[in-house]
């Protein structure tokens, strides 16, 4: 069973794990996201644990910084950002689920977002189909990434 949990320091461990270099090129590891919102000092990143099982499986991060105005003029909303399963646990529809689960989450803990937004590398046509079927909109907005093109979504809620 997947669940979704704010990250403690118990679950870096296990969300310490290695993505290879293709994933690499579309997401941060743990770690990185972890020392980027450490040095980034704000109280408006939240890292995310995936469960699955009651043991850590995954990890993203909820950013309800400035980051996200680059993707949308709300200010209600949230940028996801840093979301990878453990490569050994991919593809047994783990990042779905959790995907699936994150909508109750930010209703349960952030009541005043009302729009979820994340942008897609154009090549990660996996992630990309994941975002679709999970209920995410592409209106034909894009932006230059650090890996190229991407394909900028959202999710009203």
């Amino acid at each position: 069973m997947v669940s979704l949990k704010f990250f403690n320091e118990e679950d870096f461990p296990e969300v310490n794990y290695t993505l290879d270099e293709l994933q690499l090129q579309y997401t941060s590891p743990a770690k990185f996201a972890l020392a980027r919102i450490k040095e980034r000092n704000t109280d408006l990143e939240f890292p995310i644990t995936i469960f699955n099982d009651e043991k850590p499986a995954g990890f993203f991060v909820l950013d309800f910084g400035e980051d996200k105005l680059d993707l949308t003029d709300n200010p209600n909303s949230t940028l996801l950002r840093s979301l990878s399963v453990n490569p050994a646990l991919q593809g047994k529809g783990i990042g779905k689920e959790a995907m699936l689960q994150i909508d109750d989450f930010i209703r349960k803990h952030f009541k005043d977002c009302d729009e979820i937004v994340l942008a897609v590398n154009q090549n990660n046509i996996s992630a990309y189909e994941l975002y679709v079927k999970t209920g995410y909109h592409y209106d034909g907005k894009t932006r230059i990434g650090r890996s190229g093109p991407q394909y900028l979504m959202f999710k009203k809620l």
